[in-house]
């Protein structure tokens, strides 16, 4: 379990291919105080520490993973989001986040303001349930809340927007999301239940 708090910004030192995944070896400022089989979150996608050494560790994110996330697009010398699991006296700054990436999205416009920058987001509508207006959303692992929400855009997508604070966009990987970069998105827990729930009664 994750809070989508990131507490470092991981460089990816080398990805090597393994079966139909991938072994990715990330150098991070906390890797010493990290072993094997923790959890950890790689722009959001949760993984297990399988070897650490010095201030490196290796993650393997497999077939599922690989179809799912962003992870399979990583290359040596890109930047990733990195947060450690939570422990239960953690306080929960940002919001419940399991790591369980839904889908990706795609960066579509990038707006920015005097004190801020607004990020719009296409995803595929067959997840338009599990959003609200302010609600909760992971986005490659920071937690953010939704600032707009759009409907249907011309390609059949829906779209939301975010908006970004300075302190967000000097500690993450924000920076470097634009137009057309696809993005790992975990929608919110407590919707996801509660879509499926009413899913379940429509069809008794």
């Amino acid at each position: 379990m994750f809070t989508g708090i990131i507490e470092d910004v991981g460089r990816i030192v080398r990805v090597e291919p393994q079966g139909g995944g991938r072994r990715l070896n990330i150098r991070a400022s906390f890797a010493d105080a990290l072993r094997p089989d923790q959890s950890i979150a790689v722009n959001g996608c949760c993984q297990t520490v399988v070897d650490v050494s010095g201030d490196t560790f290796t993650a393997v994110a497999v077939e599922e993973t690989i179809a799912k996330t962003t992870l399979g697009s990583l290359a040596a010398g890109d930047n990733v989001n990195l947060e450690r699991a939570i422990r239960p006296d953690t306080r929960l700054d940002g919001h419940i986040v399991q790591g369980h990436v839904d889908t990706t999205g795609e960066i579509v416009q990038v707006e920015t303001l005097e004190t801020s920058r607004l990020f719009r987001v296409a995803f595929d509508a067959s997840f338009a349930a599990y959003i609200i207006p302010v609600g909760s959303m992971a986005i490659d692992g920071i937690s953010l809340t939704v600032a707009r929400l759009g409907g249907a855009s011309d390609d059949g997508r829906h779209e939301f927007t975010v908006s970004i604070i300075p302190h967000t966009w000097e500690l993450t990987t924000v920076r470097a999301w634009d137009v057309g970069r696809l993005v790992n998105l975990e929608f919110d827990l407590i919707g996801k239940y509660v879509a499926r729930w009413m899913e379940l009664r429509s069809d008794r």
